[in-house]
């Protein structure tokens, strides 16, 4: 069952996989939630299938009703996903080639187990957080994480495409650097403004701070070779947001993932870049992306949440 137009309904778990950490979260018939455990993530699919099953057990606990029960389990992963049949696959970072995880997770624990690409999951939860129960046009999460990718929400439901292809842009080859990336593409979005290419292309913190927030403060102060990084991150941050306003024509566009964590100051930088385009370009100044951005809440876990949604 997919979300739905309401996010009123049963008692479900929604669980997060991550590559360090897995998070299960009880979520309420209001679509609240309610308790939350993590733990650290392992490799391997036993390890997976063990942990996931045990989190559900030990958050449903938390119902304080002996007569409530769990009517559905949601699940939100990294790797390829077929949300129609639970199969994952290539979740490198833990060792899993392939593991039919909605079916196995799903005979453990006697109730349905929906899983969801991670991204698709977070705008999900995002949906809910920024715009409650009205769920009205469509919202994109746009994550900045090791990749680059967009979850797609069209009047709540999570927009999948053809082959479950829907939002993987950060793999459209036009960044004019022609950086080689490993999908055997050159000049992928990822390959500029993701945060693992913002690690490597800004590898001189000062302190051991994030990449993002130490590249921004030093630009501002004039060095010169933090301009001309920010001035590459932030042309492929506005292409990416010029295809996903023009493609989709959201309502808003929620920015994600470590590098979001920046926080206002990462959306300044951007609503800039944006800014100067719309100064040469009546139409993209007519569509006013700058307004449109919101930074992903940092204190609920959006891919927990949504994943519990479309459960």
């Amino acid at each position: 069952m997919n979300a739905q137009t309401t996010y009123a309904g049963p008692w479900r778990v929604g669980v997060d996989i991550g590559g360090t950490k897995i998070e299960a979260a009880l979520v309420s018939p209001a679509g609240e939630i309610v308790a939350s455990e993590r733990v650290p993530a392992r490799p391997g699919n036993e390890a997976v299938l063990d942990d996931v099953t045990a989190l559900v057990r030990s958050v449903a606990g938390h119902l304080g009703d002996p007569k409530s029960s769990i009517a559905a389990v949601g699940v939100g992963t990294p790797g390829q996903v077929d949300s129609a049949t639970g199969h994952i696959a290539h979740v490198v970072n833990l060792g899993i080639e392939e593991l039919e995880l909605g079916a196995l997770a799903g005979e453990r624990l006697g109730v349905p187990v929906h899983v969801e690409n991670d991204v698709n999951a977070a705008a999900v939860g995002a949906a809910r957080a920024l715009c409650g129960n009205d769920t009205s046009g469509t919202i994109v999460c746009l994550n900045f994480g090791t990749g680059l990718a967009a979850g797609v929400v069209t009047e709540g439901r999570v927009v999948h495409g053809f082959s479950g292809a829907a939002g993987e842009i950060g793999h459209v080859p036009v960044d004019p650097n022609r950086f080689p990336c490993p999908c055997g593409q050159r000049g992928c979005l990822e390959t500029v403004c993701s945060g693992a290419s913002v690690a490597r292309l800004w590898p001189r913190t000062i302190d051991g701070r994030p990449p993002m927030p130490d590249l921004i403060d030093r630009a501002r102060a004039g060095e010169f070779a933090a301009q001309r990084v920010l001035a590459m991150v932030m042309h492929a941050i506005a292409d990416a947001l010029q295809m996903i306003g023009q493609a989709y024509d959201p309502r808003l566009i929620v920015l994600g993932g470590g590098m979001a964590k920046t926080g206002d100051p990462f959306v300044q930088v951007i609503r800039e870049e944006l800014h100067e385009r719309e100064a040469d370009c009546p139409f993209l100044a007519g569509l006013k992306l700058g307004e449109r951005l919101r930074l992903a809440p940092v204190d609920i876990n959006l891919g927990a949440l949504g994943a519990a949604l479309c459960a």
